[in-house]
């Protein structure tokens, strides 16, 4: 049923690369990816140390994808993210512990994503007074969003963004990190017990800390500073390649006049030392206010430009061809499209204004793909000439063409060996000519994908009672709705009701093709179910088998035992 709705997850924020001896799709280097291989010297792992005028901070870079950052109090430190896994945040703090020894006060998160947050739990079991889990108020919602109802396409974009199932030696680096390997240890978020609006003034053992609300790559992201150290932590707001204003594994739009914002608020502070949750610090107030005043200049560069186009009534792919950024803001090492891309941040402006809709009227309601290829296929004189046609664009290295053309044959349930092996060839040629490892390695696990050797990611197989705890019920319930089989149901109105230790309580309506999920009281349930939290969710990841519970009186039905699991054999 749902045994791999949280083997997924992990997806987005624990980018792992398999140890498997599968050979590589032997990609060759081209003169194009010479600056992102240079750009990996970024992602070197160690532990840097400052003096600022406040006192010592250390920073923990290329252990996993995000940065760890620690600041010496009095008498206890604080943590600033906590990266992506138990097992590297144990790596970084053997190493943070050499530097001081006092134990942790507080645990800030600079936003919800996993390469930020999944390590928590490790910081925070260490020792008996545990420390403060210090966010934004909008902080659990959006983790509790990652691990619902979008997870599985979500999972399945980010293993191809990041090329989690690509062997090493076809990787570089992921643009805000290195690459890295299996992690087999738990997820360990810790939900946060201190949360704020917009801002929040905190002293922890002897630092004064204020936390501004920073909309940005997230709509709950905040940034750091210190005053007395003269540091700023930026979070993801900023970092050594152009900004990621849409992301290709899918998100919701990204405020971009938010993230503008964002960062002139952070120019106002003079700040000597920015300490990023990606690359490396940036130290020095001139250098900081310029990269600031570049960073920021090109996000409203291809915003305003953006919308004047809109304005002028073009459609995105007009716009794209039209907009690239000026020498000014080109020449900066920030804004090396080694992550976000001009042209993706276009198409994401444009829908984040105006909708999926493009504004040209052949495109509101467009013939089926299958019906195009047909067409298209007719044109070209039959599927032979289409694949003749998709040969010469090969040969010509006009990739582009090419993988359209494939994708028109597929269309066509014309997937011969043929088809498949050119497609792989153009997908190999388009993503190792790419400087964006973003889309470098999602053509490479396409085409790795196509050749059936997909990798084991070797994600973990169970989770703990810690880490399930962190996931509500709500959203548990939220994703059985969207994973309810309508070809499974009879048509019958079928009422489940769920009751568990904790005094919580849901039920399930399953009427007119639909799953309705409502806390609403019903007089006469079908089916009443009442059992433990902590198994109902392990039911559902399938760490436990309920034929096994059920036989074991950890689960009282009210009903049939054959009822109950008709019940979960209706949601995929």
């Amino acid at each position: 049923m749902l045994k791999y709705f949280l083997l997924t997850l992990i997806f987005i924020f624990i980018y792992s690369c398999s140890e498997s001896e599968e050979t590589s799709l032997n990609v060759p280097t081209s003169s194009n990816v010479e600056d992102l291989i240079r750009h990996t010297e970024e992602f070197k792992q160690q532990i840097l140390t400052y003096d600022t005028p406040g006192g010592k901070i250390h920073f923990a870079i290329g252990f996993g994808i995000a940065n760890s950052i620690m600041i010496e109090g009095e008498d206890s430190n604080i943590i600033i993210d906590a990266s992506d896994s138990v097992y590297e945040a144990e790596k970084i703090y053997s190493l943070f512990y050499k530097r001081n020894s006092n134990p942790i006060d507080a645990i800030i998160y600079t936003h919800n994503h996993g390469d930020h947050t999944f390590g928590a739990s490790y910081f925070y079991n260490l020792q008996e007074k545990k420390p403060k889990i210090i966010a934004h108020e909008d902080t659990d919602y959006y983790v509790q969003r990652i691990l619902g109802i979008l997870n599985p396409i979500i999972s399945l974009r980010s293993s191809r963004m990041f090329g989690m199932n690509l062997p090493d030696d076809d990787l570089i680096n992921v643009g805000i990190g290195g690459n890295i390997s299996v992690s087999k240890s738990p997820t360990g978020y810790v939900k946060p017990d201190l949360t704020f609006k917009d801002n929040l003034e905190l002293n922890i053992s002897g630092v004064e800390i204020k936390l501004f609300h920073a909309p940005g790559e997230t709509n709950d992201q905040i940034f750091v500073w210190l005053p007395n150290h003269k540091a700023l932590m930026p979070g993801d707001n900023i970092y050594k390649t152009f900004p990621n204003l849409y992301t290709i594994r899918g998100t919701t739009h990204r405020d971009v006049i938010g993230w503008i914002n964002s960062l002139d608020h952070m120019k106002t502070f003079n700040a000597e030392f920015v300490f990023p949750s990606h690359t490396k610090p940036i130290i020095g107030e001139d250098k900081i206010k310029d990269t600031l005043t570049v960073y920021r200049d090109a996000i409203q560069f291809v915003h305003d430009q953006t919308i004047r186009y809109m304005n002028e009534g073009l459609y995105p792919d007009q716009i794209i061809q039209l907009i690239e950024l000026p020498n000014s803001l080109k020449k900066s090492p920030y804004l090396y499209e080694f992550y976000g891309t001009v042209r993706w941040s276009i198409k994401s402006i444009f829908s984040g204004y105006l909708g999926w809709f493009s504004g040209n009227p052949s495109e509101l309601d467009p013939l089926s793909r299958d019906e195009k290829a047909k067409r298209v296929s007719k044109l070209a004189g039959g599927n032979d000439m289409l694949l003749k046609q998709l040969n010469n664009a090969v040969n010509d290295n006009d990739m582009q063409w090419a993988l359209e053309l494939s994708d028109y044959l597929i269309s066509l349930n014309y997937l011969t060996e043929d088809v498949k092996q050119l497609r792989i060839k153009a997908l190999i040629y388009e993503g190792s000519r790419a400087s964006n490892p973003n889309k470098r390695n999602y053509f490479l696990s396409s085409a790795y994908e196509l050749t059936n050797k997909i990798i084991d990611t070797s994600l973990p197989r169970s989770f703990t009672d810690e880490f399930l705890n962190q996931i509500s019920l709500d959203t548990l319930f939220g994703v059985l709705s969207t994973r309810f089989d309508p070809e499974k149901h009879n048509g019958v109105n079928y009422s489940t009701c769920f009751k568990f230790n904790s005094g919580f309580s849901k039920n399930i309506v399953l009427r007119n093709s639909v799953a309705v999920v409502s806390s609403d009281k019903i007089e006469s349930c079908d089916l009443n179910i009442k059992l433990d939290e902590i198994l109902f969710k392990k039911i559902l990841v399938g760490d436990v088998n309920p034929v096994t519970s059920i036989g074991s009186n950890d689960i009282e039905i009210e009903g049939s035992t054959f009822e109950f699991l008709n019940f979960l054999l209706k949601f995929q």
